[in-house]
């Protein structure tokens, strides 16, 4: 049996581990469009961008480790069209690749401001190449402008004070990270920034780019003006299904897949990772999770139905950033529910906020510098606990 898997991003190559480990004995081939042996992303926006020695970048995937498991994997390699009716993908060296099953897995790339024709010095980061340019960049000791105080923006906007640099975040939302936490635990957690030395500009929408061959800063509708040398945009990111098109494959807002990661109305072809939207049997919602633990467990899901063994049971979204030297841990869907409890402060170092649902279950939580809070909530949540089961007779939210 021949097994195709598009992208070696860690959907991809876990799954290919996994199935190997589950006794799979069949071709495995994986296609990546990047030159670089599959590595592990999220240093890019942490140790890759820090001051001093260049650390490594661990590998997802080493030559040693694709002979050890008889991988065939395949580097500079686009996906460009699919035909299900073949079982064939076509790629952009012209080459084909049929298969018995396949599985996509071509995650996202970074979304881009409609600007067009940006100068150079404006950055989205999403790819080792792009952490090495910005790397170099930093070095220079420019005006950083970061526009968009989600985790990306937020933790390069963190790396660029690690080095002392001047740094202005620039952000649509009035509260950024509130269609996530709500307006008062956004408040909290972005606050992180001002106390970390940057400035924060919100209820901001970028006009345009200043400067011509180089950019000199970062025009605002309401006339302002933000000087930088260096504008990095961190908006989110976009399902990479472009490839996909004509293919008869649904993929509106990602491809959309089964409980199982079946490609619905497609048994043969499985998704996984950021662009797979599905419904999350412990959420109840269809939503595209994107996030590293998650992508591993659903590799692991896929080569366990692939080799008719039982798939790990379904976990929580989890979710970590680091900032300004503070870790923010995210377990569940904040926006699912209700802010039931809070305590401690950014400005104290430690801080919890706690969702519940109608039924008044927790079911999300986010905490700072707390290792302890993820454990004993992952523990309550298994067993079904209160709120008052998990934060005692501690002060509630209101």
């Amino acid at each position: 049996m021949s097994f195709l898997i598009v992208g070696a991003s860690v959907a991809g190559t876990r799954t290919a581990i996994a199935l190997r480990q589950r006794g799979f004995a069949g071709r495995i081939v994986l296609l990546e469009s990047e030159e670089h042996w599959p590595y592990d992303k999220p240093p890019l926006s942490k140790d890759l961008l820090a001051e001093g020695d260049v650390p490594d970048v661990p590998r997802l995937l080493t030559p040693a480790l694709a002979a050890e498991f008889d991988l065939d994997v395949r580097l500079g390699v686009r996906a460009t069209r699919l035909d299900p009716a073949r079982r064939v993908v076509l790629t952009h060296t012209g080459e084909q690749f049929s298969y018995v099953q396949l599985v996509i897995a071509t995650g996202a790339h970074a979304r881009t401001l409609p600007i067009p024709d940006a100068p150079a010095g404006v950055h989205t980061l999403r790819t080792l190449d792009d952490a090495t340019a910005l790397r170099e960049a930093l070095a220079a000791g420019p005006r950083v402008a970061v526009v968009g105080a989600g985790f990306i923006g937020a933790e390069f906007a963190s790396a660029a004070r690690g080095r002392g640099l001047d740094v202005t975040l620039i952000e649509a939302l009035d509260v950024p990270m509130s269609h996530i936490f709500g307006a008062e635990v956004g408040h909290e957690i972005s606050s992180i920034h001002t106390l970390g030395g940057a400035k924060l500009v919100t209820g901001a929408r970028v006009e345009r780019f200043l400067g011509s061959e180089r950019v000199e800063g970062v025009a605002l509708a309401d006339g302002s003006e933000v000087p930088a040398d260096l504008v990095v945009v961190g908006v989110g990111a976009v399902p990479n299904t472009q490839w996909l098109a004509g293919s008869g494959l649904p993929i509106d807002g990602g491809v959309q897949c089964t409980d199982r990661f079946e490609v619905e109305g497609f048994p043969s072809i499985f998704a996984i990772g950021d662009l797979a939207l599905r419904r999350h049997p412990l959420l109840g919602v269809r939503a595209r999770i994107e996030h590293w633990t998650s992508a591993g467990e659903q590799a692991d899901a896929v080569a366990a139905i692939v080799t008719g063994g039982e798939p790990p049971a379904p976990q929580l979204p989890y979710v970590w950033s680091d900032q300004y030297g503070a870790r923010i841990q995210i377990v569940g869907m904040p926006s699912l529910g209700e802010l039931a409890h809070r305590e401690g402060s950014m400005s104290e170092g430690r801080f919890r906020a706690v969702y519940t649902d109608a039924d008044h279950k927790p079911i999300a939580q986010v905490s700072v510098n707390d290792a302890r809070a993820v454990a004993a909530f992952r523990k309550n949540h298994r067993r079904g606990g209160s709120l008052g089961d998990l934060v005692g007779e501690q002060t509630p939210a209101r």
